[in-house]
């Protein structure tokens, strides 16, 4: 069974790229679908009715399969090496996989809501909340990739200067797009 694990890997960081690109995309969806109620109609509807359609389709198709297959890989390299779950980087990606679950979920909630004209969150918010994808992402590759060779509490101040970072972008870009007027 060790001569798969190799397969495992390859499919699970093919799935994992597809899902994050989901979920990039269905944030930028969001984003744009809020922001097409403030047009008039018959624009708004049109807007509206394309936006959903893309986004159950993008979450039906793409980011929630990719998903499972993710974890399906994930779980089978795993059982073929169970000697990983004593590694400290394992328990750290683990925990930032079960909060990026928690985020895929709450973005079908988001698909379900604006599906049904309901919206909590304001454009500005949801570039916030896409950026966080960003976060989840940088932590795992750099828990995986670099393991025992940073220490977590580096590690965990970088990730919140990048948060920082990304945070600060998304204001300036805000600050930009009210200046041209979109």
């Amino acid at each position: 069974m060790e001569e798969y694990y190799s397969y495992f890997l390859a499919v699970h960081i093919v799935f994992v790229i597809s899902w994050m690109a989901g979920l990039f995309y269905i944030l930028s969806l969001f984003i744009y679908h809020t922001e097409a109620q403030d047009k008039p109609e018959p624009e708004k509807a049109i807007l509206t009715a394309q936006f959903t359609k893309m986004e159950a389709t993008l979450w039906k198709i793409i980011a929630t399969p990719a998903m499972l297959i993710s974890l399906f890989a994930g779980i089978s390299m795993l059982y073929l090496n169970p000697g990983l779950l004593q590694a400290d980087w394992m328990h750290v990606k683990l925990a930032f996989v079960v909060a990026l679950l928690i985020y895929h979920f709450i973005c079908q909630n988001i698909v379900k809501q604006l599906k049904n004209g309901v919206y909590k969150m304001s454009s500005f918010k949801l570039r916030l909340w896409r950026e966080l994808a960003t976060v989840f992402m940088i932590a795992i590759v750099f828990a995986v990739k670099l393991k025992d060779a940073v220490d977590w509490i580096y590690g965990l101040v970088g990730i919140m200067g990048i948060a920082l970072v990304i945070m600060f972008a998304v204001k300036i870009y805000k600050r930009y797009r009210e200046k041209k007027g979109e």
